[in-house]
């Protein structure tokens, strides 16, 4: 493989990140009623993930998925007919499943799967590569184009008034793109810096770009092993998003909302 200084440094930086980690503090446990944090627990910053926390993901990334195809099958019909989006899908999957290394970076593995459908079905094809940019150009922009829950835009509005606020998500959405960048002291992803959640390394990555102690900040997410258990693993407090009324899988239940505005009330006590 070529020499590669930007992944190499990426490396160095997250091996850097990694060393002398903090042990995971302790944790309330009544998902029911949260208890208030003592007072040498008191939060300076807030990390936050995105996508099934601040807005549904499934839909939007079937509607941009549909008009990508469609956007592919008006400029090179014979691949988007020998590749549907649920084959591109199976293939992206089974792309993700061999190959740890890209599981930070699903843009570049949906590259991939384009690419494999445009060699399959003649690698000469002269424009291939302008449609498979364009193709992902497509998809960003509907991935982007996002409908928030109900209580997320006001909540968020009066955070940021109280509490720097970095973004901490493994996926590829576009803050400012979408209209909140503003909100945010710091963006935080997994194809930015060579790692996706739970790696501690990403959360501390979130710290240090909040000027914070990892006791210092909470994390907030809806995944229980990427955001709870992960920040848990990094020393970060840990707020569990359970919109669906789920059951907690275990005896150490975390602190647990059921939307934005609980968590917004739980942070004020």
């Amino acid at each position: 493989m070529p020499h590669d200084p930007i992944r190499q440094q990426q490396g160095n930086t997250l091996a850097t990140l990694r060393h002398n980690q903090p042990g995971s503090p302790r944790m309330m446990k009544n998902a029911s009623t949260p208890a208030p944090l003592s007072a040498r627990h008191r939060i300076r910053a807030i990390t936050i993930d995105l996508d099934d926390t601040l807005w549904p993901i499934g839909p939007t990334i079937a509607r941009a998925e549909r008009l990508a195809y469609d956007w592919l099958q008006a400029r090179a019909p014979a691949v988007a007919g020998a590749w549907p989006v649920e084959r591109q899908r199976a293939w992206r999957m089974s792309i993700l499943a061999s190959r740890a290394d890209l599981r930070h970076d699903l843009l570049a593995v949906r590259r991939m799967a384009l690419q494999a459908a445009f060699s399959e079905c003649g690698a000469g094809h002269v424009n291939a590569a302008a449609i498979i940019a364009d193709a992902l150009d497509v998809f960003m922009a509907a991935r982007n184009e996002i409908e928030l829950y109900p209580e997320v835009a006001a909540c968020l509005e009066r955070l940021s008034q109280h509490y720097p606020i970095a973004s901490l998500t493994n996926g590829n959405a576009d803050l400012a793109r979408i209209g909140l960048g503003h909100l945010f002291r710091a963006t935080v992803s997994a194809h930015a810096h060579g790692t996706r959640k739970p790696d501690p390394a990403l959360f501390h990555v979130a710290c240090r770009a909040l000027d914070c102690a990892p006791h210092e900040v909470v994390h907030l997410g809806d995944d229980i092993e990427l955001d709870v258990r992960g920040a848990r693993g990094a020393g970060l407090h840990a707020v569990w998003v359970n919109r669906n009324g789920a059951s907690w899988p275990g005896d150490d239940a975390p602190v647990t909302v059921p939307h934005l505005a609980a968590f917004e009330q739980w942070l004020a006590r």
